[in-house]
């Protein structure tokens, strides 16, 4: 098949996660999360702690300002006295995305990455969601010790985070249907369901 990158953009407890790990291994390609931020540490030299203190999360003084589309393509030098700024951070992970994806096909978890590569031939820009019960439940599964509320607020708190995240650095909205070419709905497709409806969309959304 030709050259493709598929992005993922997921609600909290959706299965996102899991269902771009089935897919790198049942396509062959890499899969990218948070190895992006190794990656953006090794060729910055920037401590890979400070791009995790960012990674998909705002400070309060961020949230506060308006939205802004700061990704330029370019990054700061080091001798700047921004070079470990987050939006510097930021345009880091932007670089690596891009340079990835020029590279090979690939799998990208979050990150605004469906924004960054927005216009690529060979890009599929996926969303993952689920009811909220659903993703409750998932999250539960594995935090035996939390209450239903405990759990309900931390998947709130979480896509509160990526809303603002994408808000910030895109200057849109995350839920948009707009920014997506395909919409799955995990609860009711099952993972592997997912899987397939996105590999049966490569050819139909990707020219690479």
């Amino acid at each position: 098949m030709a050259h493709y990158v598929i992005t993922i953009a997921r609600e909290k407890g959706s299965g996102g996660y899991d269902i771009a790990q089935k897919l790198s291994d049942r396509l062959n390609i890499p899969f990218y999360d948070r190895k992006l931020l190794r990656i953006a540490s090794d060729v910055s030299g920037i401590n890979e702690r400070l791009f995790g203190e960012v990674d998909e999360r705002l400070g309060k003084h961020e949230m506060m300002r308006a939205a802004q589309k700061v990704y330029t393509g370019e990054v700061l030098p080091p001798d700047s006295d921004n070079y470990t700024s987050q939006q510097n951070l930021f345009q880091f992970q932007a670089k690596i995305i891009t340079e990835l994806a020029e590279i090979s096909s690939c799998i990208i978890l979050g990150r605004c990455a469906d924004q960054i590569l927005k216009g690529k031939p060979y890009l599929l820009r996926t969303f993952i969601h689920a009811p909220l019960e659903a993703r409750i439940a998932r999250v539960a599964h594995y935090s035996l010790a939390w209450t239903e509320a405990e759990v309900k607020k931390y998947i709130c708190d979480q896509d509160e985070n990526r809303a603002e995240y994408y808000r910030f650095y895109t200057g849109e909205s995350w839920r948009d249907a707009s920014h997506f070419d395909i919409s799955l709905d995990s609860a009711a497709l099952g993972e592997d369901g997912c899987v397939e409806r996105i590999i049966q969309a490569l050819p139909i959304f990707t020219k690479g």
